[in-house]
This record gives C-alpha cells, sequence and structure tokens, in this order.
C-alpha cells in the first residue's frame, strides 16, 4: 500500500509545500492534500511516479513501511528558537531516516554497545562531567579524538547536514541505544562542543521527560565545558597572570574547542572576572572569533563509518548500493554521512574491519 506518512517524509525532506509540490509534480493541490490526509488511500501508479520524480526519491520507497517518527518533545535540538518549523520537520525526518539507516547496518555489523553512566539523582553538570570522565579512565587530559570516543561508548552517530547554520544538534535514546545528530555545517570545533553538549543531553536528561527546557540547554552547556576542558587541566596550561587574547587563541588547540568556549570555561572557574571575560569577548570579537575561527582545526572522522564504508567498498558496494538497500535516494544516504567518514580509503589502506554478523 502506498505509505502517506512517507509521502510527508519526503516533501518535508526536500523543503516544500503541498502546493510547491504539485506544481512541480504536474498535479492538483487537492491530490497531494488528499494523498497525506489519508483520503485517497491508493493512488495510480503514475501520479506516485511523477510524486516520485518531482522529489528524485525511489518508487518504493513510498511502498515501505511506516517511517519511525522522532517525538519533538523529547528531541534535544540546540538553537530552537532560531529554527523555523520547516527547517525542525526537515531535521526531524533525518532522524527518521538516520533510524533506519542504522537499523540495516546493525543488521550486518556488530557496533559497541552503550557505555553512559546512569545518574539516579540530582547531579549538576561539572560533576556529572567528572563523573562520565572517570567511568570512562580519561583523567584531567584533553581528549584526543572526541567522535571516536563518543562511537567507542556505543553512540550512534550521523550527520544532519541542512545546509543552514539554524540547527547545530540533537540527541535522544531510542531502545536503549543513544543516537547523536550532528550539523557538520559548522565549524570542526563548534561540532565537538556540540559533541559535549548532547552528550550532557544523554547522560543528564535521559529520564527528563518531556519538552527540554533552557536550563536543560545551560546544563548540557557547562556539561560541555567541564567534559571537554576539566578544571585541573586548564588551571595548569593557562595561569591567571598570562591570560590574553592571543593567548587564548594559541591555547584553545589543546582542547581543540572556539578561542570563545575557551574564554567562557576560564570565567568558569574563576580565572577571568567578570571585566575581563567581558573585555576579552569584545576583543576576541573584533578579532572575528565570535562567528567562527581564523585558523580552524581539522574536521574530526567518525571511524565506525570509514571502517563501514571500506568494508562494503572491499565487496564491491558502494553507498549507492547502501542506499538502494533502504529505497532512500543516494543523496540522502550522503547526507546523513556528509563529512563523517572522509574520503574513500585505498585498498592498501583496509587495515581495519567491523565483526560481521551476517550478510544480506
Amino acid at each position: 500500500m502506498f505509505n502517506r506518512k512517507r509521502l510527508t517524509l519526503a516533501r518535508e525532506r526536500r523543503g516544500l509545500t503541498g502546493i510547491q509540490l504539485a506544481e512541480k509534480a504536474k498535479l492538483t493541490a487537492i491530490t497531494i492534500s488528499r494523498l497525506e490526509s489519508g483520503q485517497t488511500k491508493q493512488p495510480d501508479s503514475e501520479t506516485v511516479y511523477q510524486i516520485a520524480l518531482a522529489l528524485n526519491y525511489p518508487i518504493d520507497f513510498f511502498y515501505r513501511e511506516t517511517p519511525e517518527e522522532l517525538d519533538p518533545d523529547t528531541v534535544s535540538f540546540r538553537s530552537l528558537k532560531k529554527m523555523s518549523a520547516k527547517q525542525k520537520n526537515a531535521a526531524l525526518w533525518a532522524g527518521s531516516l538516520g533510524l533506519e539507516l542504522y537499523d540495516l547496518i546493525e543488521g550486518i555489523y556488530q557496533l559497541p554497545n552503550p557505555d553512559l553512566p546512569e545518574f539516579g539523582g540530582q547531579i549538576d553538570a561539572e560533576s556529572a562531567a567528572r563523573a562520565v570522565r572517570q567511568h570512562w579512565g580519561l583523567g584531567e587530559r584533553p581528549i584526543g579524538n572526541v567522535l571516536h570516543l563518543l562511537e567507542s561508548k556505543g553512540i550512534r552517530v550521523l550527520s544532519l547536514e541542512e545546509d543552514n547554520s539554524n540547527v547545530d544538534a540533537y540527541s535522544f535514546w531510542r531502545d536503549g541505544h543513544p543516537f547523536v545528530f550532528l550539523n557538520t555545517y559548522k565549524t570542526a570545533e563548534h561540532t565537538i562542543f556540540d559533541c559535549g553538549h548532547e552528550l550532557g543531553h544523554l547522560v543528564l536528561h535521559k529520564h527528563g521527560g518531556p519538552k527540554p527546557t533552557k536550563s536543560a540547554e545551560v546544563e548540557a552547556n557547562r556539561f560541555s565545558s567541564a567534559f571537554l576542558m576539566p578544571e585541573h587541566d586548564v588551571r595548569a596550561a593557562i595561569p591567571r597572570r598570562l591570560i590574553s587574547a592571543r593567548r587564548i587563541v594559541e591555547a584553545k588547540k589543546r582542547w581543540k574547542v572556539s578561542a570563545m568556549a575557551l574564554t567562557v570555561r576560564l570565567h568558569q572557574i574563576g580565572l577571568l572576572s567578570d571585566w575581563q571575560y567581558r573585555s576579552l569577548c569584545i576583543e576576541l570579537g573584533k578579532l572575528g572569533y565570535r562567528t567562527g575561527e581564523k585558523v580552524g582545526m581539522e574536521r574530526e572522522k567518525s571511524l565506525i563509518w570509514q571502517k563501514i564504508l571500506s568494508d562494503l567498498w572491499a565487496r564491491h558496494l558502494t553507498k549507492e548500493d547502501l542506499a538502494k538497500k533502504i529505497n532512500l535516494p543516494y543523496d540522502e544516504v550522503e547526507r546523513l554521512i556528509f563529512q563523517l567518514a572522509g574520503d574513500m580509503p585505498k585498498k592498501q589502506q583496509w587495515t581495519h574491519t567491523l565483526k560481521e554478523v551476517k550478510t544480506h
């Protein structure tokens, strides 16, 4: 049977209204409306062909089971106020497609099991960050590769690649597995902070109920600061008397964060007075560090997706083949792993594989 929810998904992923889709597919707006509302349950093959062509989605996509919808009240969105309803819906549907992609992958490969500590009672963000570091045996040292660390602890990571700066990242739990979606449109430093922020949501707000609050966002930010920049390490690396905008720009490389994020952390732990903090923020802003990093770092890559794609390539399978397995257009799969996997390695570089469970 034709699945009306999949029509809505594809239309909103393409950023189209019902009227715009109707015009593009050379159909009437009433036709699209009746299909999405369920009034027309089984359209003729020519109508489906026109819709699939207009949306650049495979015809078989519209005949699959109903997609799993993410509950917007339980998804931890960053920059919620900046997002339009159109952008929010597109990002949520990306999560639905990501779940289908991971369901396929987990039927082929054995991925790491989740290893995130449970906090039964009330715990502040700083204490939670220290507890997670202790649980994972990280000590006070900077984290070499944050993305690799999250993946090794069973967090499923995908890209949003929404082509705009209004959607930062989001996370959620599903069937005991944590998921994080990162907007790789942002700087590498911003993405690393997003990793810490979403980890904060996963461990602090797992049982927090619906409708994420502003205070939860503040807590997740504080968690990320403390997790990425442990207080003792920051104090040892940046003595109070040597703090300047130039020193901050140089020192931020140690923790792979933005200059502004490090400045906030220095203020949090008392190494900057309120006056010093405001002055440095103004100075860094004039230097262009409020909106970006003059000399950015190399973006972290996903080790999981590098291994998966390498193994598939070794078996003469491509991302296009992966897309066909779940009847997705190639560009949707590409957007889900955009900038996560890097370039396809050469055969002589295939030194790692994942443990295979079964082959389809």
